[in-house]
């Protein structure tokens, strides 16, 4: 069956054709519901969220800023600017969201070359935010939205050079690789890894040779190696996490005081603000480390029902991709998915002591306007996807 979104007609009868063709598709796309049970998920995820924060954050915030509900006051009025982002691109026409490819990605280095100019401040040592009037945006949790929105393009459009080098693997390679080094300049390396994980799943579902695949992730690898080898803070941090408490008082000093908070909660935790790490033991509380101040006081339970409802979110984003019958649809939706899964993993990796504290956020909880307005604005538009998805990937 021809596809009346991706054939150009050539003729003016065939052009009036296409035209009421597209008119109609999203005349029926808008009339089309969303997946509700996304929605609900997204939000009650989001509400334990907002109490953790509330309760992760209260000792900082009164001592630093005078007042307790500082953080949590913030974070609400991020979730509502998130509710409003979340909506428009759940309303946003499917051919404007694909006109903005190259914009969203021009725009993206643009603002990763700002945080590198002398208007953006140095925070503990790196520049990754531009302040911008009462608050700080961080471009990564943007760039990562336009570089899904590339690749997607790249893999769908491209597919019938996807399995060349020169065509196929060196153009999404070299703008991901761009971005990587500009990150690396912050520096951050976990955002850069971030990206190169976005990069390697899209080039496995877009269908990239695996021996490209192969050499690419082990020249990567190396590369990782290399920057940790030259930098003496890297390398303290990488044998800090292989043995934390070896330099339990320097190095190794969050990710004891994670371990002994998730090790406090036992199984049904110590109650609801009753954590005694997230007073000024653990750092970053109530941004990267909210899990573990979570299993403090909710314990191996709370814990639980947090993961099973990130299971049933991703599930519902994975029955959005699989519904999809537009390959660049199916492809952008699964970029989206990409960014939360890879979120919520690496998150939890990092308070538990499987990988090297990176500062990637928890989505919907971690403490942060601009991953929470990221995060709602990828679910937005896995909603959009979820109108045009089959009708059993809503009904079940």
């Amino acid at each position: 069956m021809k596809n009346t979104f991706t054939e150009k007609p050539k003729t003016a009868k065939s052009r009036s054709s296409f035209s009421r063709a597209v008119s109609n598709a999203a005349r029926a796309e808008l009339a089309a519901p969303f997946d509700w049970w996304l929605f609900t998920i997204m939000l009650t995820i989001l509400a334990i969220g907002l109490v953790m924060v509330l309760s992760a954050s209260g000792i900082v915030a009164e001592q630093v800023n005078g007042d307790k509900y500082y953080f949590f006051k913030r974070q609400l009025a991020f979730a509502a600017l998130g509710g409003i982002a979340l909506w428009a691109a759940a309303l946003l026409p499917r051919h404007w969201l694909y006109r903005l490819q190259y914009p969203a990605l021009f725009f993206a280095l643009l603002l990763l070359l700002i945080t590198l100019s002398p208007f953006a401040p140095a925070i503990n040592g790196a520049k990754r935010w531009i302040p911008v009037g009462p608050i700080s945006v961080q471009p990564m949790e943007f760039v990562k939205i336009a570089l899904a929105l590339y690749l997607a393009y790249f893999m769908s459009a491209k597919q019938d050079l996807i399995k060349t080098f020169s065509r196929g693997v060196i153009p999404p390679f070299a703008v991901t690789g761009l971005f990587c080094f500009l990150l690396l300049l912050q520096p951050d390396f976990g955002s850069a890894v971030v990206l190169a994980g976005i990069l390697f799943f899209m080039c496995v579902a877009g269908g990239t040779r695996f021996v490209y695949l192969f050499f690419s992730l082990a020249l990567a690898c190396a590369g990782a190696m290399a920057l940790a080898i030259a930098s003496p803070y890297r390398l303290r941090r990488l044998l800090a996490f292989l043995d934390p408490f070896q330099d339990a008082h320097n190095t190794g000093y969050q990710l004891v005081q994670s371990l002994l908070a998730i090790g406090s909660g036992s199984f049904f935790g110590v109650g609801v603000g009753a954590s005694k790490q997230k007073m000024f033991y653990l750092p970053e509380a109530h941004n990267d480390f909210i899990m573990a101040v979570l299993a403090e006081e909710l314990g191996f339970v709370g814990v639980t029902v947090v993961m099973l409802l990130f299971a049933l979110l991703f599930w519902r984003c994975y029955r959005i991709i699989m519904g999809q019958h537009n390959l660049r649809d199916r492809f952008t939706a699964f970029g989206l998915t990409t960014i939360l899964v890879m979120g919520a993993v690496m998150n939890l990796a990092v308070v538990m002591g499987v990988a090297p504290p990176k500062g990637v956020p928890m989505p919907l909880m971690s403490y942060g306007g601009s991953n929470l307005l990221a995060t709602m604005l990828c679910v937005g538009l896995l909603l959009n996807f979820s109108r045009t998805a089959d009708p059993w990937t809503k009904s079940s």
